[in-house]
């Protein structure tokens, strides 16, 4: 999960640190069985193997990357079927776009009601391209001003922050 103790909690974010990552990506998954059948959702064959590879990553993927790994475990692997898998992950809020790497990682911050969007805020290693997820409670100070300035109405942040991670760090050291 997004944080080192529950699921959306202000904490460090867990991918970066040391921690069970087989229990936070079954925890994961389970939240997102549970929502499925709340919300009467399906999740096929294809939709839950992209999750659990995105989950067990701890990292953003390409849709390249997935279907290379459907066609290693001998799943369908045309484009069509990666993209239909992420697009019902991401519109129903199991998944994010990282628009700077065109890339894919689960939600860590727990499934959110049907259509529900939180603003989050990504932490991205430009080397071993792990992603960190925390939820934000409101756009930065900054922003809102600027937006409120301008008569603009925020309705969707997300804020994508390159770097290195402190393993990265001290390999390159």
């Amino acid at each position: 999960m997004a944080t080192s103790s529950a699921p959306g909690a202000a904490n460090a974010p867990a991918s970066f640190e040391p921690h069970d990552h087989s229990h936070c990506a079954a925890e994961a998954r389970a939240e997102v069985d549970a929502a499925c059948a709340a919300r009467g959702l399906r999740l096929t064959p294809a939709r839950a193997f992209v999750l659990d590879t995105l989950l067990a990553s701890h990292r953003a993927m390409t849709a390249y990357e997935l279907l290379e790994s459907l066609a290693a475990a001998g799943m369908p692997s045309q484009p069509p079927v990666v993209y239909r898998a992420l697009d019902f992950l991401v519109s129903n809020g199991f998944a994010h776009r990282i628009e700077r790497l065109g890339a894919f990682a689960a939600c860590t911050c727990g499934p959110h009601a049907a259509g529900a969007t939180h603003r989050a805020a990504f932490l991205i290693c430009r080397n071993c391209r792990r992603v960190a997820e925390t939820a934000m409670a409101r756009p930065p100070r900054s922003l809102a001003e600027m937006a409120g300035a301008a008569g603009f109405a925020i309705e969707r942040v997300v804020i994508e922050a390159e770097g290195l991670c402190a393993h990265c760090r001290e390999d390159a050291a």
